[in-house]
């Protein structure tokens, strides 16, 4: 079997244990331990050895510009289109999906197809693709996060400056931000992760492993998926997936590439799952909700963005996997396009299937029925 298949299944495979293992775990103190865990222990190792591991150029800057820009444009995209009210559901659903659709996992979903199907010189390229991605997912996205945080908790004159005071220790005290800033400084002073002693890179490698099992048990621990939510979530990645395939279609029409592999990266790479990241903000976001004790409606559903990451991974893999299998097929401008239309309209189902759209399509077919 074909070795990128085998690491798919056996992260899908995680998924399904923490899933059987959600009667083990149900107490909510036992999540939030698991999840304290990884937002301050593997998520801020797994950032701190990719930051100070990259070697970049200034040649190479086109590549995670182009990564950033597709991020910003699905942003944009998934915030300013009505579907919100063409889904139906509740502001705090559409926010989480706001974060999560435009962020990218390459490395759970996205990388191990790519070396085994395109090789070294395209993975290369998606890692450094991934570095836009990253600016997107660390930095951009906290910040809509804690600018809805003070929209949605309107400040007054008397409670400004506490919650002010609150969003600052917070910024200071979260481990993600804690790990870019050092990153940052130390990338400044010329070192890397190399340059730190040999028991410091050994205990942070050890943490940075834990990672990925863990978010994947997590993942799966947190499902808690009916119908509905199952429909609606699927109309968001079919959304996600079609603008990816319509935006990679525009790419490869105004940047004609003649290397199948570095044509297929261009399709692919937006084809990743959603990141944990948006919803490492999003907890921190509830965090300070719970901590100001502010009324009103909560900000993020976390029960629905856990949802989103959980369906998004095999979502993902099996279009990459497609998209691999079926040759140079999708190095064409215009089979992309299909692709997006077919995806656009799955996405669009669950409208057209809606009471009200039955209703008014039988009423107008009664009426040509009696007009003749």
């Amino acid at each position: 079997m074909n070795s990128a298949v085998i690491k798919t299944l056996s992260l899908l495979l995680m998924i399904a244990i923490g899933f059987l293992l959600r009667n083990k775990i149900k107490s909510k103190e036992q999540k939030e331990g698991i999840k304290t865990i990884i937002l301050s222990l593997a998520l801020p190792a797994t950032i701190f050895i990719a930051l100070l591991k990259i070697e970049f150029e200034p040649s190479m800057i086109f590549i995670p510009i182009l990564a950033l820009a597709f991020n910003l444009i699905l942003y944009v995209l998934v915030e300013k289109l009505p579907l919100r009210s063409a889904f139906d559901v509740p502001v705090s659903q559409h926010r989480a999906a706001i974060l999560l659709l435009p962020s990218l996992a390459p490395g759970l979903s996205c990388f191990p197809f790519i070396l085994e199907y395109s090789g070294e010189l395209p993975f290369a390229m998606a890692a450094l693709g991934d570095i836009g991605n990253k600016i997107f997912v660390l930095i951009i996205a906290y910040l809509v996060a804690m600018k809805w945080y003070f929209t949605n908790h309107a400040l007054t004159e008397r409670n400004s400056k506490s919650k002010i005071k609150d969003l600052l220790k917070a910024l200071v005290e979260e481990p993600v931000n804690m790990v870019i800033v050092t990153a940052i400084i130390m990338l400044a002073l010329g070192l890397n992760f190399e340059s730190l002693p040999g028991f410091i890179t050994m205990n942070v490698d050890r943490l940075s492993i834990m990672m990925t099992p863990l978010v994947l048990l997590f993942i799966g621990i947190s499902m808690k998926l009916t119908r509905q939510q199952a429909k609606v979530i699927l109309s968001f990645l079919f959304f996600r997936s079609g603008m990816a395939f319509l935006l990679s279609g525009v790419l490869l029409m105004f940047l004609p590439v003649q290397d199948t592999a570095i044509a297929l990266l261009i399709v692919v790479f937006p084809q990743s799952a959603c990141s944990f990241w948006p919803f490492a903000h999003m907890a921190a976001v509830s965090e300070l909700e719970r901590k100001s004790d502010v009324g009103g409606n909560k900000i993020f559903d976390l029960e629905f963005a856990m949802n989103i990451l959980a369906c998004s991974l095999p979502f993902s893999v099996i279009l990459i996997l497609g998209i691999y299998s079926s040759g140079a097929y999708f190095t064409g401008v215009t089979n992309n396009f299909i692709c997006a239309a077919l995806c656009l309209s799955f996405a669009s189902i669950p409208v057209f299937s809606k009471a009200r759209f039955i209703k008014l399509y039988k009423s107008k077919v009664l009426q040509v029925l009696r007009s003749f």
